[in-house]
Parts: structure tokens; C-alpha cells; sequence
């Protein structure tokens, strides 16, 4: 049975839990224009579960207008649900708001949350802005490994080769899942310093670790 754009707005009004959690999911449904229209709706939700599952899909929805997504996100980072603002972080990477980037920023400092802070740091390699360098500077040093592994990860995506002598150090990290991040952002680094690291890691003990850095350097 097809899902009417009628029928999805009225189960979103519904004063139900059930049925507005349910209005969402088939808002995936709807054509992208409609969903998008629904979608704004569904974000300004009393229920947190219920923001939360809408702005999980402005990654995709939120390119019909970017503008108006833009001012829909940086008003969702200020959600006082975490998980809501962590979302909304994710999809201003994806959907590569840079103007948003002081947003992120304010969040990253004045949030008490990891996965807050985490989501900001992941999103900012696929953010793409340049300005981003110093606050992933300053995630390496935080006490989070998780943090730390996503600045690793975001300095590769952004590019900027001055990142290499930062992220060195991690090349002898006991944890492998964090030389083997380590791997896959020095080979987008892509400078003489990174090679001699991919060089050393390429006889990694961890199978992954080196295979992937002998990838890496076939690239180079």
C-alpha cells in the first residue's frame, strides 16, 4: 500500500509517540521534495526520539534547499538533546555547510558530551573547510581515543600535509584500529614524511595495518 504525504502529516500532528516515530520513517517514502517539506515539521517535535530520527535524514532531504537546511542544522546543534545535536553535526559535514563551521566550533568547546564532540570532529574532514585545522589540532590532545582516532581521520580528509608531524606520534599506538586510521589519512597526506611512515607501517604486525599501507603507497 502506497504512503500519502496526507496520511504521513496527520500521523505526525498525532499526539501518539508511536505514530509521529512511525510518520518519520515513512517520510523515506515520500518523494524528496515532499519529504523535506514533512521533514521540517517533524525536527521541531516535542520528543527527542522524534528529532532525533528527523534530522537523521537531512543528509539526504537537505539537499533540496540548502539555504534553509542550513538554518534549520544550526538551530538543531543547539538542541538540548545530545544525540539530536550530534545528528545535526553529521549532516552539516554531509551536507558540506561550511558557513556553519563556527557552529560547530562553538559546539565542540562548550559541549560536556563526547559524542557530541566526537560527531563534531568526524564530521569536519568531510566539511572540507580549511579553518578546520586548528580545532582538529586541538582534538588530538583530547583524553578521548575516539576523539582523537576521528581528528586523525579528519586531517586526512581535509589535506593540509602540515597535519603529518601531528599525527606521526600514532604510527607506535598499541591500539592497531588507530594505526590503521593512521594509514588511511597519511596515505591522502601524501608527502615525503608520510611515505617514510607508510614505509614503516607497511611491516606492521597487524596484517590490516600493513596491507593497507602497502595500498597506500602504490598510490603515492
Amino acid at each position: 500500500m502506497s504512503i500519502s504525504s496526507e496520511a504521513v502529516k496527520q500521523l505526525l500532528s498525532s499526539e501518539n509517540l508511536g505514530d509521529r516515530l512511525r510518520a518519520v520513517n515513512q517520510i523515506r517514502e515520500l518523494e524528496p521534495t515532499i519529504g523535506f517539506e514533512l521533514i521540517q515539521t517533524a525536527v521541531k517535535d516535542a520528543n527527542p526520539r522524534v528529532r532525533y530520527s528527523a534530522v537523521s535524514q537531512m543528509d539526504t532531504l537537505g539537499r533540496q534547499d540548502l539555504d534553509l537546511s542550513l538554518n534549520i542544522l544550526r538551530g538543531l546543534l543547539k538542541d538540548p538533546e545530545p544525540d539530536v545535536q550530534a545528528a545535526a553535526a553529521d549532516c552539516v559535514g554531509a551536507l558540506k555547510l561550511r558557513p556553519a563551521f563556527e557552529d560547530l566550533q562553538h559546539l565542540y568547546e562548550t559541549s560536556n558530551e563526547w559524542i557530541v564532540q566526537f560527531s563534531v570532529i568526524a564530521t569536519l574532514g568531510e566539511l572540507g573547510e580549511p579553518r578546520s585545522f586548528e580545532l582538529l589540532k586541538q582534538a588530538l590532545l583530547s583524553s578521548n581515543e575516539l576523539i582523537q582516532t576521528a581528528a586523525i581521520s579528519s586531517l586526512g580528509e581535509l589535506g593540509n600535509a602540515q597535519a603529518v608531524p601531528l599525527i606521526a606520534p600514532y604510527a607506535t599506538n598499541p591500539d592497531w584500529q588507530v594505526r590503521f586510521r593512521l594509514v588511511l589519512a597519511l596515505g591522502l597526506l601524501k608527502n615525503a614524511e608520510a611515505k617514510s611512515i607508510l614505509e614503516t607501517l607497511a611491516n606492521d604486525q597487524i596484517e590490516a595495518v600493513a596491507t593497507e599501507a602497502k595500498r597506500a603507497l602504490n598510490e603515492l
